[in-house]
């Protein structure tokens, strides 16, 4: 295909197929463009909406019509035993842990003998076992606890209230400490996502409903640059997009497991199961 074929498929086609009001530069037609440098680079100088230039040089020219944030939060911090699971009842030999697969919203279910330590199940990071924790952000109630494979991370934990679709914290982590950490910098900032290492915690705060920033965005956009590669490079996580991943697991309507504040969810028999099998 030639730049003009990817140019139409971008530009003229979805307004003609969709009727929508936006300019084409014809005759009559509200002047609705950009300015690029070049047509190999495409490097954006100039943004005209209705006549009115919206942005030059990387600078908006909008206006600020930031209001008041709106936003839920009825839990408190956590405290890291809240994260623990005692070992299962005898007769248990196994646990379900959900597979999280890189680019996927699915997930698949494995079955996976535990890890002990002191009585309790931990997470196991030579085999990529962690631990993955739903906190209700509504109401101060325990944490929903598993077992999910994939995230790679080799110490710490990371954490985000953008969870679809109830938008609780979801966290993902290779110790009870790190785990609450990470859960407890999300709760303080009333929705974000955060990460936390051996020596550097980060936060990118999410103050409306805990979804949304009303900061400028390239600045949030280098913040999670930033924190992704800190999650990858200093925490070993092999996800291209670990946050993205993190953010449906808590999503229950998708196979195969998914994990939930109040627990493991098939959504193949669309019933919940218990950790141990």
């Amino acid at each position: 295909y030639s730049r003009w074929d990817v140019l139409r498929a971008a530009c003229l086609n979805p307004v003609q197929h969709y009727q929508l009001q936006v300019g084409l530069l014809r005759a009559g037609d509200p002047a609705d463009f950009i300015v690029v440098n070049n047509l190999t680079d495409f490097t954006v100088l100039q943004t005209v909406i209705d006549g009115q230039v919206v942005a030059q040089n990387g600078q908006s020219h909008l206006p600020d019509l930031r209001s008041e944030w709106v936003n839920q939060w009825g839990c408190g911090p956590k405290r890291a035993d809240e994260f623990s699971i005692p070992y299962p009842p005898t007769g248990a030999t196994e646990l379900r842990v959900i597979e999280a697969l890189d680019g996927q919203l699915i997930s698949n279910e494995l079955h996976v003998y535990p890890t002990l330590a002191n009585g309790q199940l931990v997470a196991d990071t030579a085999l990529d076992i962690l631990k993955i924790a739903v906190v209700n952000r509504y109401a101060d109630v325990p944490p929903a606890i598993g077992f999910i494979k994939n995230f790679g991370l080799k110490h710490g934990a990371i954490a985000s209230s953008v969870g679809h679709d109830s938008h609780n914290i979801t966290a993902v982590g290779c110790d009870d400490e790190s785990l609450c950490q990470a859960v407890n910098i999300v709760i303080a900032a009333k929705g974000g996502l955060s990460a936390v290492g051996p020596q550097h915690t980060h936060l990118l705060p999410l103050p409306v409903a805990g979804l949304m920033t009303d900061t400028d965005g390239y600045a949030v956009a280098k913040q999670y640059a930033d924190l992704d590669q800190f999650v990858k490079k200093d925490l070993g996580s092999t996800l291209s997009a670990p946050f993205m991943t993190l953010s449906f697991m808590a999503l229950l309507v998708i196979p195969k497991l998914k994990l939930s504040d109040k627990g493991l969810f098939d959504g193949e028999q669309f019933r919940f199961v218990p950790l141990s099998i």
